[in-house]
């Protein structure tokens, strides 16, 4: 090697220490394909190696779960031998760089991971945070570039791959403005006794590579992803992956034909780190060795290096262990497809990788060090100083608006908005099995043809509830996914997750981070909803400056009935509308606070599983019966703006009047609360319900009417609607 070691390892984010331990592993100095192989697969991105210690003792069990975390996506039980198969993953860094194809290879990536265990992807979501979009300054600009740029890419994908995208969840704020978050997740369906699993076993197997040839793109990605901003940053686009949704179309039917035969033993998509990360994980599961021949991996550049080649982060590829003797076979139903299908390896009983070009061996690396050895480093952890700064923040100190003039300005917040400009760019009708999606409220509910059952499913997660407890808010996160779910009439039964956080390097942020876990792992197990795998995405930090802390939530529940599906908007004029659960003065990291006073602080609502659990029993068993019309969560910005959502989108008024002990509770933010709209006969049954559940009943009005009205709050339903449905789209087009 004439470059100097320290330039190499400084380009490959490797330590001393980590090359001291490779020399180690290997008995010999590395070359630089394998220093690469060891950079990538002990890249932040790939080995979790700075949130490892706090991922374990997640609930990961129960009846229900198939398979849990440590393959490609997780898979759960949903009735009739069928199963839902759904994973979460972020794609921020690249979408940052380059927003149209970041955005859009996060989807392709997310679909091979759910399609390569042998399910149909039927349904997608997608969890954006943007930094401050409104303002005429170059920032704001900017974050517009960024919102239409990943939308685009997102509807773009998605839209091609004819699977539709349901639902979603877009934020706001300041903290973001240097580093987007784009998390993407998909939910496909399989036969329970159908999954196919990422390994390579059989000596003598033939491992395949099928799909798109390799090109230089995406180089170095996983890496990329695993370091911090600058502002030179934006010259990073040669990692960014380039995208093509109709050759993944192609790839997805290949496969699901293919799965259809006994040829498989395993399989894997090439994602991060490319050749190098399917290859080591396929063959580490099953305590195999690996050959692999370089030079017959299909190229679409020329001169293309070894090191390139196991680097390279191209798209709409995957890794096939094959039965011996089924190569043709495969061979022909992938060019029958149009896609690229070559034998490259086998699988051996050595233990390593080992890899060759035109004959010549390139690489030597045992697989199990690569996996087994990598670094966990216990970083330093530290309570971050702000949270003393914040946490006497209260409303009471504060010279409140009226609330007819603190609605006003609530109701046109961006977070409160409807984000039909988003959502309307995605196709969410196509394969006609969506029931409920993004601009209806709520989760999103798609039907399962196959056993008469629907799936529902809601990504979830308030940044400022995180940001002032990290523990707290991660649990919040949950319990609010969990909340959405019920209220579609669905029971939760299983999260995925996506772990986004700054830098690692922070004993703050280490910190928030690992309150977050030990968040997440309260909730699920208090809730009965195990996580079934995730993502970690760290280094989310430019200039110095980290987002606030965002462990995205994606809770999957199943109802019973695909005929009994609760909307979330008002159905009809002159039912009931009840109020289920306390209301206390709960403004710590609420919308009322950060709109009206610019502050993102105080004590987070508290949290009681007990009632949240109650809550969820009570609208699911009395949507069994019959006796709902529609249910809403109550969340952010409160009882004032759930029933304002509900009657703007169901375009009926509303005349509440709630017993909330002060006037400015209206916009409280306690939690396990819900409106419910009842037809009056049905009032005394719902209430019986509740009562018999611990939790406090009051019908606070009816539906109808040309205003909502709200307390001492009112507005005509026209401007309502104008106000609800167009401001988003004045603000991200203005620039236009």
């Amino acid at each position: 090697m004439e470059q100097d070691i320290a330039e190499i390892l400084k380009a490959h984010k490797l330590s001393e220490e980590d090359y001291e331990h490779i020399k180690k592993i290997l008995g010999r100095e590395p070359n630089l394909v394998e220093i690469g192989i060891f950079s990538a697969m002990w890249s932040e991105h790939c080995s979790y190696k700075s949130s490892k210690k706090y991922l374990r003792g997640f609930p990961t069990e129960a009846p229900w779960v198939i398979q849990g975390p440590g393959e490609n996506a997780g898979v759960i039980d949903i009735g009739e031998g069928y199963a839902a198969v759904f994973k979460m993953e972020s794609h921020n860094h690249p979408s940052f760089i380059e927003p149209y194809q970041g955005a859009a290879t996060g989807v392709g990536g997310i679909l091979r991971d759910v399609f390569t265990m042998g399910a149909r992807p039927v349904a997608n979501l997608n969890a954006l945070r943007f930094g401050r979009v409104r303002g005429d300054d170059q920032t704001a600009a900017y974050q517009r570039h960024l919102v239409r740029g990943v939308v685009a890419g997102i509807g773009g994908y998605g839209n091609c791959m004819g699977v539709p995208t349901v639902g979603g969840e877009t934020f706001f704020d300041e903290s973001y403005n240097g580093n987007i978050l784009v998390n993407a997740f998909t939910l496909g369906i399989a036969k329970a006794d159908e999954i196919f699993y990422g390994k390579a076993e059989g000596i003598g197997n033939p491992v395949i590579y099928v799909g798109s040839k390799t090109g230089r793109d995406g180089l170095g990605g996983a890496v990329m992803s695993s370091d911090s901003f600058t502002e030179e940053s934006k010259s990073l686009r040669p990692t960014v992956q380039v995208g093509d949704p109709f050759t993944e179309k192609l790839l997805l039917e290949a496969c699901l034909e293919l799965f259809k035969t006994d040829y498989v033993v395993g399989i894997q998509d090439m994602g991060a780190a490319g050749l190098t990360s399917s290859s080591f994980e396929m063959a580490g599961r099953s305590g195999s060795g690996m050959r692999m021949d370089l030079d017959k991996v299909p190229m679409r550049e020329e001169g293309m290096t070894p090191y390139e080649l196991m680097l390279s982060e191209s798209q709409e590829r995957m890794l096939i262990c094959a039965r011996k003797g089924t190569e043709d076979k495969i061979i022909e139903i992938f060019e029958k497809w149009g896609l690229d299908c070559a034998v490259i390896g086998e699988v051996t009983d050595t233990g390593l990788m080992e890899l060759y070009w035109h004959g010549e061996k390139v690489a030597e690396v045992p697989v199990d060090p690569v996996s087994e050895e990598a670094p966990v480093l216990d970083r330093p952890v530290s309570c971050p100083k702000y949270l003393d700064e914040i946490k006497d923040i209260d409303i009471d100190k504060y010279e409140l608006p009226s609330n007819q003039s603190a609605f006003e300005k609530l109701v046109q917040s961006i977070e409160v908005v409807d984000k039909a400009w988003v959502y309307e760019q995605y196709d969410s009708m196509v394969q006609t099995n969506t029931i409920k999606n993004g601009g209806k409220l709520d989760a999103s509910v798609i039907r399962v043809k196959e056993n008469g059952r629907a799936i529902a499913m809601s990504s979830d997660c308030n940044p400022r509830y995180c940001y002032i407890d990290p523990k707290g808010g991660a649990a919040a996160a949950v319990i609010e996914s969990g909340r959405n779910v019920a209220m579609s009439g669905a029971r939760p039964l299983a999260i995925t997750d996506c772990l986004n956080y700054g830098n690692p390097e922070n004993p703050e942020v280490m910190w928030q981070f690992a309150q977050g876990c030990e968040g997440i792992k309260e909730a699920c197990s208090k809730l009965n909803t195990p996580v079934t795998g995730g993502n970690v995405s760290l280094y989310n930090e430019t200039n110095g400056v980290s987002v606030f802390p965002t462990p995205t939530v994606a809770m999957v529940g199943v109802n019973e009935s695909q005929e009994n599906v609760l909307p979330s908007s008002f159905q009809d004029e002159g039912d009931t509308l009840l109020l289920i659960g306390e209301t206390d003065k709960e403004f710590g990291g609420s919308l009322y606070l950060k709109e009206l006073f610019g502050v993102t602080g105080g004590k987070l609502p508290k949290i009681d599983y007990d009632k949240e659990l109650a809550l969820w029993d009570l609208v699911i068993e009395a949507n069994k019966k019959g006796l709902l019309k529609a249910a809403k969560d109550l969340n952010v910005g409160g009882l004032a703006i759930a029933i304002a959502k509900m009657a703007a989108v169901s375009g009926m008024g509303a005349d509440v009047n709630a017993d909330l002990k002060e006037d400015v509770n209206i916009f409280s933010e306690s939690f396990a609360r819900a409106i419910l709209e009842v037809d009056p006969k049905n009032l005394d049954a719902v209430a019986q319900m509740a009562k018999e559940r611990g939790l406090k009943c009051e019908a606070i009005g009816t539906v109808g009417g040309d205003y909502v009205k709200v307390n001492d709050i009112k507005m005509p339903m026209a401007e309502l609607k104008d106000l609800y449905f167009n401001t988003f789209k004045r603000i991200i087009e203005q620039d236009i």
